[in-house]
Formats: structure tokens, sequence, C-alpha cells
């Protein structure tokens, strides 16, 4: 089961009891805010991205922000092009509705943190499963997934 591996995964670092288990769907951002109690933007989403090389890219970012695609494409080098379902669960390990960047196991996949989760002292990212989520502050978040550095690549609803 995908929250046991995180569970597993957070045992490392001392923090596996950390992790929030919800008895109702956090399967997108708004029920997750719900589950959690918290504004939608401190929900840190994770989307993922094709590469053209085969591999994909990993964004976690404020669940308030959208992908700018011209940021992504200057960026990245490339316009973005989101995984299917299938493809997202193949490359990461966890079905859409539960997409962390915890315990990546594929050396393919790029893991980057965006700048959009600054703005918060801490966020929830999801756990694996359409139905949890764990606290950490962003410093914390970008440690833990392993990403390999801070981005800008997406657009606030107030900047738009």
């Amino acid at each position: 089961m995908s929250i046991e591996r995180v569970k597993a995964f957070f045992e490392q670092y001392g923090i596996a009891d950390k992790v929030l288990e919800f008895d109702v769907s956090s399967a997108t951002v708004d029920l997750a805010a719900e589950a959690v109690g918290v504004e939608g933007a401190r929900i840190c989403k994770t989307i993922s991205f094709k590469r053209k090389d085969g591999g994909c890219n990993l964004i976690q970012m404020a669940g308030d922000a959208r992908v700018d695609n011209k940021k992504y494409k200057k960026f990245f080098g490339e316009k973005g092009s989101f995984l299917s379902h299938e493809e997202a669960l193949e490359y990461t390990g966890y079905a859409v509705g539960g997409v962390c960047a915890f315990d990546i196991r594929r050396d393919d996949v790029h893991i980057f943190c965006d700048g959009s989760l600054k703005r918060f002292e801490t966020v929830f990212p999801a756990c694996g499963t359409s139905n949890s989520a764990i606290e950490l502050t962003p410093d914390d978040l970008y440690k833990y997934s392993n990403s390999s550095e801070w981005v800008d690549v997406t657009k606030l609803p107030e900047l738009e």
C-alpha cells in the first residue's frame, strides 16, 4: 500500500507518525484543504510532466498556483506536457490524487519545488494516497522529496 511505503520512508527521519490519514478524500486541492482544515493554497500539489528524453519532472507547488507555460518552457527548454494517470503511476508509484515526491525510485524522475510554496510556514503534500497528507515546512519538503532545486514556473491567481 502506498501510504505504508511513505510511512516507511519517513521512519528514517523519525516523522512517520506525522502522516495524517483521513476518513474522507483528499484527492483534490479543495478536498485536501477541507480534510486538513486549511486554505487551499497551503496544499502542496505535485504535478507530473513528460520530458523529451523519456523521463518526467515532478513539480511541487502551492494549491492555488498554476503552471505558467512560458516560464516552464524557459526553465526546462521544452513545452510542459502532463503525464497521463497511468504514466504518473508508472513513474512515481502513486496514483493521481495521492501523487507525492517521496521515495521516488526512478532515476529518470527529476523533482523540483516551486517558489509558490515559500509563502507559507508549512504546507501539506499528499503521502501516496487520496486520503493522506503530512505537514512540512517548505524547506523540509525540499529535503525529504530530494528536490533538485527551487524553480519559478507558476503563476498565482492574484497576479493574473
